[in-house]
């Protein structure tokens, strides 16, 4: 027997967890808001302008839009409030949506590269339809778990008063930069590109993780991460550089970092601090950490780091700039970052 192809909005309503009921008239009258403001939250969560006579939300859209009515009523958020937040978690979403649902795909087609067939989704229905309850809360555990650890980075960053009377986080922002990769995507086809690039950034991911730092974004041949201590900083530029260069399949990587006050914003990080870590990166050699005085002036007396001077470089919008190749010492082993969750100093 042939496998039954779902319609539409057959699995529409089972993702949502409810029928297709309402127009976009309904859902303003139910809910109490305005027609101009659920469009521009529609449009914050990335979702299409639908007709105003087309049946296309269910109880729980009208329920979303009571809520979020509800907050700005109690004076938590604002209008403008609320529409930023809900453009981070759409922004957010979509993305983790695509990558879960290429993921199902690629395993019940037997490859990325294949299309999925009337039985595979089926089997993806079925799948959803017994377990997406399941997933759900992993979805919620995991935003607690990084809102926790996102609540006391500001806490931390409150409490810091710069030498200048400022106040805000002092952090170490890094990049990892991925050496030839324009070349390497001219002499691998696209599934041996995606398998690089995903091991590269699985690797820097659990690095970052494992040592204590943040991910803040993957940019396919780049990775963006950032943390509190110098010595975490420090040890991160210097694992991931170590662990891809013990890699002969994927090509070496090289980093650059630097330490100052930052802007932290919409999960993202910005101010000259990042922009000088950048320019870090472009001077790194393959395999090579180069990093900023201030970072080298904090390592200085940290066991398991040396710095060395190099010469000055001028680098476009920052003026003259001092670079430093952070290394090991010679007794130091390397690619030790498996150890390091064990160390209680970090």
């Amino acid at each position: 027997m042939s496998a039954r192809v779902p319609d539409p909005r057959e699995v529409e309503e089972l993702l949502l967890g409810g029928e297709l009921r309402y127009t976009r008239v309904d859902a303003v009258r139910l809910s109490g808001v305005t027609r101009e403001f659920s469009g521009r939250l529609w449009r914050a969560f990335g979702y299409p302008s639908m007709p105003d006579d087309a049946i296309a939300y269910t109880e729980g859209d009208v329920a979303a839009l009571c809520r979020i009515r509800r907050l700005m009523d109690e004076g938590v958020l604002d209008e403008d409030g609320v529409i930023r937040l809900v453009r981070a978690f759409g922004q957010t979403m979509t993305r983790l949506a695509e990558w879960q649902v290429n993921l199902l795909s690629s395993m019940l087609a037997g490859g990325p590269q294949e299309q999925p067939g009337d039985e595979a989704i089926e089997s993806i229905m079925r799948l959803a339809e017994k377990h997406i309850d399941e997933f759900e809360p992993l979805v919620v555990h995991a935003w607690r778990r990084q809102l926790a650890a996102a609540g006391t980075r500001a806490m931390a960053a409150a409490d810091h008063i710069g030498e200048d009377g400022s106040r805000g986080p002092r952090l170490v922002v890094g990049f990892a930069d991925m050496v030839s990769f324009t070349q390497m995507s001219r002499e691998l086809n696209e599934l041996e590109l995606a398998r690089v690039v995903e091991w590269f950034e699985e690797t820097a991911a659990d690095i970052i993780a494992t040592c204590g730092g943040r991910l803040v974004k993957t940019l396919g041949d780049e990775v963006l991460f950032c943390s509190d201590s110098p010595r975490i900083g420090g040890e991160i530029a210097l694992a991931v550089a170590e662990a891809i260069q013990d890699e002969t399949e994927v090509p070496d990587v090289r980093v650059g970092a630097a330490y100052g006050p930052v802007l932290p914003l919409m999960g993202d990080v910005f101010g000259t601090t990042v922009n000088l870590a950048a320019r870090l990166t472009s001077l790194a050699r393959p395999g090579a950490v180069v990093v900023d005085t201030e970072l080298a002036t904090a390592l200085r007396d940290e066991p398991g780091f040396e710095a060395t001077k190099i010469v000055k470089r001028p680098v476009q919008g920052l003026g003259i700039i001092q670079p430093w190749v952070l290394r090991r010492p010679r007794e130091t082993p390397r690619s030790a970052w498996s150890a390091v969750v064990d160390d209680p100093e970090i």
